[in-house]
């Protein structure tokens, strides 16, 4: 399903006034194959929600986690995958990308 960014930054502001603790996640950086432009969001409410796309397989479940966190104590965090870390075949960048996702908490 393709998803426009729009939606993506609609779904975490009707999230918003909903009541749901959200975090937006976004591409900051990419290098070598990575499936997804730096822009790419994707957003994640308190219930483990989600909509959008930052790279797809493992590490969407990893930025996932990022924001659970960011979501519970307000603070954003960085957070890279890449091959030269020694989880990149874990994450699915064994293709030789790296990525560097900001996730911050939507107030």
């Amino acid at each position: 399903m393709n998803v426009r960014e729009d939606d993506v930054l609609e779904a975490a502001a009707r999230w918003r006034r909903e009541g749901r603790g959200v975090a937006l996640a976004t591409v900051v950086e990419t290098w070598g194959s990575a499936p997804r432009p730096v822009g790419s969001h994707l957003v994640i409410d308190d219930r483990g929600d989600f909509l959008g796309s930052v790279s797809g397989g493992c590490v969407e479940g990893a930025v996932v986690s990022e924001a659970a966190e960011v979501i519970a104590d307000g603070q954003p965090r960085l957070v890279s995958f890449g091959v030269a870390d020694e989880t990149a075949w874990r994450v699915g960048l064994s293709c030789g990308g790296r990525i560097s996702v900001y996730v911050e908490k939507v107030g």
